[in-house]
Formats: C-alpha cells, sequence, structure tokens
C-alpha cells in the first residue's frame, strides 16, 4: 500500500475517528484504525466493537492496499506535521510496518492484520431509514444529553431515549434523557420514514461522537435503524452504534399535569444569580433556596463552612409566598439551554415536581426534582 494525503485532510478525518478508540484497551486491534486505499480515497475506520465510525478522504494512491495501525500514535504524529505539508504513507509487503513520511520526518509503525480487525455490520440493511436535519439534531441533542444518567446500574438511563410520539395530535420525534433527578424533553416535527419506528436508547458516547461530527456535517443527516443498531451518514462519514438494550421508564408519569403555580423571569438573570449564589453552597448538594414573593425571589444559600449568599431579582408569581428549592448546578444546566428572554416554572407544592419551559419556544420541557433546604 502506497497513497499521498494532504496533511490537513488526514488530520481532519483522524480526528473524527481517534476518539472512538479507547486509551486503555485488553483487546490490541481495538487500538487501531483501519486504512483502506483504493480509487483516489482514503478510507479510515475504528471501533470499539459497541461504536463504529468510517471516513473517506481524498488522496493520491499508488498502489491500493489496507493496514491497521496505532490511532492515537498516527493521530499525534499526523497533528505535529507541518501545515500545508504532503504525507506519504506506505507499508511493506507483509504487512507488518507503516511508514509515514513528511518533508524530512520519517516514522515507522508497527501493523495488526487487517483480518483481525472486527466489522459491525454498518454495510447491512436498516429497516428504518429517514433524514434529520443537521440542525435539528444538534438541538435535540443539546438540550438533552446534560440530563443523561451516569449511574452504571440503571445502565437504561446512559442514554437518550429516541421514538416517535405525538404531541396535540401532530406526529413528532421525540428524544428524552432522565437521571432521576432531572428530565430534558425535545420535540421535533417527524420525519418521513420514521413513522413506525420503535423507540431506542442510543447511548452517551454515540451521542456524544455525533455531536462532534454534525457542525461539519452538510443540511441532512441519514438515519438508519434496526432492532439494535442505529446508523448516521453524511458526506464522507458513516456512524453506526450498537443501542442500549433496555426498557426506558415511563417519562410521562413524571411530568406533573396539575402545576397551578406560574413564575416567570429571564433566564440568563436568573442563571447569573444562581451562579453567584452557589458559591456558597456546600459541595456535597450544591442547595440553592428559591423564596418566591409578590414580584422578587429572593435566592440564598448556606453552608456551615463558607457563610451565606442572597441575591434578589425581579419575577412574575401568580400565586402566594412559598420557598423552594433545587440544586443549582441543574437550574442552571437548564436555564443554559433557554434561548429566548423569558422562561415558565410551573410549580405545585415544595415536594413535588417543576417543569421548566422557555416562552418563546415550545419544543423542549424540563422537570426538576426539589430539594430539602
Amino acid at each position: 500500500m502506497k497513497f499521498t494525503i494532504d496533511r490537513a485532510d488526514l488530520l481532519r478525518s483522524l480526528n473524527h475517528v481517534h476518539s472512538v478508540v479507547e486509551r486503555r484497551n485488553t483487546i490490541p486491534i481495538l487500538a487501531n484504525v483501519l486504512l483502506h486505499a483504493a480509487d483516489d480515497s482514503l478510507s479510515l475506520t475504528t471501533t470499539d466493537m459497541d461504536l463504529e465510525i468510517i471516513e473517506s478522504v481524498a488522496a493520491r494512491v499508488g498502489t491500493p492496499g489496507a493496514t491497521t495501525v496505532p490511532a492515537h500514535t498516527l493521530y499525534d504524529i499526523v497533528r505535529k506535521l507541518q501545515d500545508g505539508s504532503d504525507v506519504e504513507i506506505s507499508s511493506n509487503a507483509g504487512d507488518t510496518t507503516l511508514t509515514v513520511k513528511a518533508g524530512k520526518s520519517t516514522f515507522r509503525l508497527g501493523c495488526l492484520p487487517t483480518e483481525d480487525f472486527p466489522k459491525m455490520g454498518s454495510t447491512e440493511n436498516f429497516t428504518y431509514n429517514f433524514p434529520v436535519p443537521a440542525g435539528d439534531l444538534r438541538t435535540l441533542i443539546d438540550r438533552t444529553r446534560f440530563a443523561i444518567s451516569n449511574e452504571e446500574t440503571r445502565y437504561y438511563l446512559n442514554g437518550i431515549y429516541l421514538h416517535a410520539a405525538e404531541s396535540d395530535g401532530v406526529a413528532v420525534l421525540r428524544a428524552v434523557a432522565t437521571d432521576g433527578h432531572r428530565l430534558a424533553r425535545f420535540e421535533m416535527p417527524l420525519p418521513e420514514g420514521a413513522k413506525d419506528m420503535p423507540g431506542v436508547i442510543i447511548p452517551r458516547k454515540a451521542i456524544n461522537e455525533i455531536r462532534k461530527l454534525i457542525d461539519e456535517a452538510g443540511d441532512s443527516i441519514e438515519l438508519g435503524l434496526t432492532d439494535n443498531k442505529l446508523r448516521f451518514s453524511f458526506d464522507h462519514v458513516t456512524m453506526t452504534t450498537k443501542l442500549i438494550d433496555g426498557t426506558f421508564p415511563d417519562y410521562e408519569r413524571v411530568i406533573p399535569k396539575n402545576n397551578d403555580k406560574f413564575l416567570e423571569l429571564n433566564p440568563a438573570i436568573f442563571a447569573s444569580a444562581v451562579d453567584r449564589v452557589s458559591t456558597i453552597s456546600s459541595e456535597k448538594s450544591r442547595a440553592v433556596k428559591l423564596t418566591l414573593g409578590g414580584k422578587t425571589m429572593t435566592l440564598s444559600a448556606n453552608s456551615p463552612d463558607s457563610g451565606s449568599a442572597s441575591e434578589e431579582i425581579e419575577i412574575q408569581f401568580n400565586a402566594g409566598p412559598m420557598e423552594i428549592g433545587f440544586n443549582s448546578a441543574y437550574l442552571m444546566d437548564v436555564a443554559k439551554q433557554i434561548e429566548g428572554e423569558g422562561c415558565r416554572m410551573s410549580l405545585s407544592d415544595p415536594a413535588s415536581p417543576t417543569i421548566i419551559q422557555d416562552l418563546s419556544d415550545s419544543s423542549s420541557l424540563y422537570v426538576l426534582m426539589p430539594m430539602r433546604v
């Protein structure tokens, strides 16, 4: 195998695929990237057995062929080469050594056999295929992934639940994430071809990897779905992930239906105030108390070690005096998702879940469990 490629093109593709590779691998071949050169293009593939990314990039191929080399090492080498340089890559007849040349630099890397490299079946037929606008997929991820659980025992919460649903008589594609303390829900029009799709749980790692790639995607991303895999395709990139094999809980039961106390405020002012006041709260609880009354809200925090803090902001509240506590980090996570100038908190009592929504955008809904303060 022998080919020449522009350093910037190779670096961009390696940047896309190398992060799938775990730094610590008990299976040596999983630390490698599969390079396949043919027909004036180079294909790069990485996998961790649950997630696979394949990307093609233009290259000047002298001798077609394939081999595998350590992904992170190759990425570090290319990253440190001079801008604007051409990189010549070749492997010896037995594919046991890969040589990388650029300018006066030469590197030799050990290779592993291509036949040992696992295939995830990204070429198989997918039952459901539908396009999603890249901007909508970006928003879907940003509005929900912060609520994904990190608790490994409840593995079915370690991802985003994506499914077809109905909202006010309109078919929607809905994404939900929750960790038991907070819930994030986002809706967008149901794409053509997704009508009868089953509900699937997309793992956190796949969510994070596709989010990195979206910014460089075109206008649309094609999704393909089987019982246990999900594929994202756009431009010269294909990412295939296994789905979480579990049952997502009935999240509708968590969303309160009868919260009749409505609080309206500016989310940016609110988030800044929470950030300042929470400086004094204890690291363990991060609790902030909201004292509501009339047209003002007083945010306060107390810590046996650090002291106390309070700040007052203007609000609109349709009920009598009330006190309720929240985890300040959770409050700020939600407030950051609200792009409009106004948000509404729908409350019931200090012990019941609170709904938070953007007044100018009904596509998102957030639920926060209060805490004792």
